[in-house]
């Protein structure tokens, strides 16, 4: 990237039942890093994985539980959460939404994000689906394409456990 540009802002996507807002994308930067706005629905939760690229991300609104490595810890509006590359974490939503800001460093999760995402049919949260958002083996392929490893199940409440 020999000159400044001005990056232009993706079509809003269906995310495994979240809605993203592309900002800046890894071909805007030629890899340097990626940049969306997610929406989250109550109880949106990762699985506990590793990825190759440095996570950041800006809580607009709403709460989070956030697990790293070993430690969980409450975060919400205005709090801001990195996570190395090949460390362990995983979120769960809190509130009733949550409005998150998403730094990939280098590129690399916005294209795993394209990959298992569709265009958003309205500019709001998906409905929540009879099964399955994606079908397994599409999730398993695509994780096994971009260094995602998953490496335990999705955080829950002490409710649902």
């Amino acid at each position: 990237m020999s000159t400044a540009r001005i990056a232009s802002p993706g079509e809003p996507r269906w995310f495994l039942g979240t809605l993203v807002h592309p900002l800046v994308s890894g071909e805007d930067t030629d890899g340097r890093f990626a940049l969306w706005e997610t929406v989250l629905p109550c109880g949106a939760a990762p699985p506990l994985h590793t990825h190759p690229q440095d996570e950041t991300f800006y809580v607009l609104d709403g709460a989070l539980t956030v697990w790293a490595e070993e430690s969980a810890s409450s975060c919400g509006r205005g709090d801001v959460v990195f996570v190395p590359g090949g460390v362990p974490h995983a979120f769960r939503v809190e509130s009733e939404t949550a409005r998150l800001l998403f730094v990939s460093t280098p590129a690399g999760i916005d294209a795993y994000v394209a990959d298992l995402s569709e265009p958003a049919g309205w500019p709001w949260l998906p409905p929540p689906p009879d099964g399955p958002r994606v079908p397994f083996d599409r999730l398993e392929a695509v994780e096994r394409a971009h260094g995602v490893v998953r490496v335990g199940p999705p955080p829950t409440t002490k409710e649902e456990r």
